[in-house]
């Protein structure tokens, strides 16, 4: 089990890699790629999460030594790029940039308060109350969505179908840890100190995750960069 979290995390840069290169638009080849790159930072937070949450064994025992890992910075770049596009890849859609005119409208006004609504959350919940993290995090995820849905109500389709389909892809991608680990996620997420409930064996806590991301970050790249989707 010493490798688990740095194969499971190689194996979804591997799906990341094969819908990275079926895309056909260059715009959304850049879009994946740029978010990606910004959403590999939050790997940086594991340190809040070690062992609070969970204490995976990593390579060269980084995690347990320090809180850092390698193999979260691989994750999150995996996970970034793979919300952003999935409703793309699935649906076609092209991108155009909202006219200066247009950005004007009393719900753009609040354009730069949706957009860091989710940090401010987490870091107010992560000081001010005694949740887990995961919690904080799936929290601030899904109040910093609706803040988005407010401002960009345009993107709302997007959003909600990209958090049921990031979700199913990656209660998927979790079965195949169970299934190549048994008993991993009884080693290694502190199950006492959260829900314990498992679906399929699954922490119901992933699977909050993994929706609340999916409902987010779906839209990140529009909302930051003033891009609608139109249909083909």
């Amino acid at each position: 089990m010493q490798y688990a979290w740095l194969i499971w995390s190689l194996i979804l840069l591997l799906i990341w890699a094969i819908i990275y290169f079926s895309l056909r638009s260059k715009e959304s080849k850049k879009e994946m790629l740029v978010v990606s790159l910004w959403t590999s930072l939050l790997g940086l937070t594991e340190p809040l999460f070690v062992p609070e949450y969970w204490s995976p064994p990593s390579l060269f025992d980084l995690a347990l030594r320090t809180g850092f890992d390698i193999e979260s910075l691989l994750f999150a770049f995996g996970v970034g790029g793979l919300v952003v596009v999935l409703y793309e890849r699935i649906f076609r859609i092209k991108h155009e940039t909202i006219p200066l005119s247009s950005r004007h409208s009393a719900r753009h006004h609040y354009h730069f308060w949706a957009i860091t609504s989710t940090p401010v959350i987490f870091i107010v919940l992560l000081f001010a109350t005694s949740l887990n993290p995961i919690y904080t995090s799936a929290i601030a995820l899904v109040l910093g969505g609706f803040a988005t849905w407010y401002c960009r109500p345009d993107l709302k389709k997007k959003m909600i179908t990209s958090a049921f389909i990031f979700l199913g892809l990656y209660f998927f991608y979790f079965l195949t840890l169970i299934a190549i680990y048994p008993g991993y996620v009884e080693n290694v997420w502190n199950l006492k100190a959260i829900s314990g409930v498992l679906v399929a064996g699954v922490p119901l806590e992933e699977l909050m995750f993994a929706f609340g991301v999916g409902f987010l970050w779906s839209s990140m790249y529009e909302h930051i960069k003033w891009r609608k989707i139109m249909l083909k």
